[in-house]
């Protein structure tokens, strides 16, 4: 089985792109981030025109995520189940990262694959990193709860560069998010509840990301960060066969994302390609 997590940056801009990319690697789960739709406009009948299901959870213009399997999708959970309304957010100093649509899991196969999307933080200190870290100390506890004993995936664009060698520079990133020692301590709660970073497992190289900014020409000058993540559960590591960063997928036309997919390979490997890392990254 392939599973494959990818933050698509608005799916109706970036649709060509991962229709491209489905042919391209033939994920059997993709697991999509920041698809800015609601749930009636998600674009159901052309997944399912390239051989896949799509479950989204959406709230429009903000946030979203979804999946696209082939292999079946059942007992869906939104949200860790609670019940929020979607847009509820509440005043400036009031942030509700649990009323946004950045969770959905369903049952792939025999892998509860999940896609995630977490809060960005954007100022330390603020009331939305406040948020980001309430946000995944509830992701803690819903993996030590609903989570336990399954065979689990937890995918998506985590905004945190879990050490110094998954960031271009930690001297320029000191002091900013994706980097604080709260956040980076939060990624590795999750680590202790059993869960492995495959994609670091297999691969000690430094200088691999899977976001680099659409200004100053940072794709181009490896100028990123690491901070879209594959966590598996103990009873997938002896499978997980391959894993690999495409960063072919972050180059020309259709417009890209500015983030990567992640590829992850259970049991035996996926369709073949390259995923254009020169020589010395």
């Amino acid at each position: 089985m392939r599973i494959a997590t990818w933050n698509v940056n608005s799916l109706k801009a970036r649709l060509e792109k991962v229709q491209w990319w489905l042919d391209r690697a033939r994920p059997d789960v993709l697991l999509m981030q920041e698809t800015k739709l609601g749930d009636a406009e998600a674009p159901a009948a052309a997944f399912r025109n390239s051989g896949y299901e799509l479950v989204h959870y959406g709230q429009g213009q903000w946030n979203g995520v979804a999946i696209a399997t082939r292999v079946g999708a059942e007992q869906t959970t939104r949200n860790f189940g609670l019940d929020v309304d979607i847009g509820s957010t509440g005043a400036e100093d009031q942030v509700n990262p649990f009323a946004e649509a950045r969770m959905v899991g369903a049952m792939c196969g025999d892998v509860f694959a999940v896609s995630l999307y977490a809060p960005n933080g954007r100022v330390v200190d603020s009331p939305h990193y406040a948020a980001k870290l309430e946000w995944f100390q509830r992701l803690s506890q819903w993996v030590a709860g609903a989570g336990a004993g399954r065979s689990i995936v937890l995918g998506g664009d985590y905004n945190i560069a879990p050490a110094d060698v998954d960031v271009w520079d930690p001297a320029a990133c000191q002091g900013g998010t994706h980097v604080s020692a709260p956040e980076r301590a939060a990624f590795q709660g999750l680590c202790r509840l059993g869960l492995t970073d495959i994609y670091r497992a297999q691969h000690p190289e430094a200088r691999r990301y899977t976001w680099w900014d659409y200004r100053g020409g940072s794709f181009h000058r490896n100028i990123g960060m690491r901070i879209d993540h594959l966590l598996i559960s103990a009873p997938l590591v002896a499978r997980a066969v391959w894993t690999e960063i495409d960063r072919e997928a972050r180059k020309g036309k259709p417009i890209p994302s500015d983030h990567a997919p992640l590829v992850l390979d259970l049991d035996d490997r996926g369709k073949a390609f390259d995923p254009g890392w020169p020589d010395g990254l």
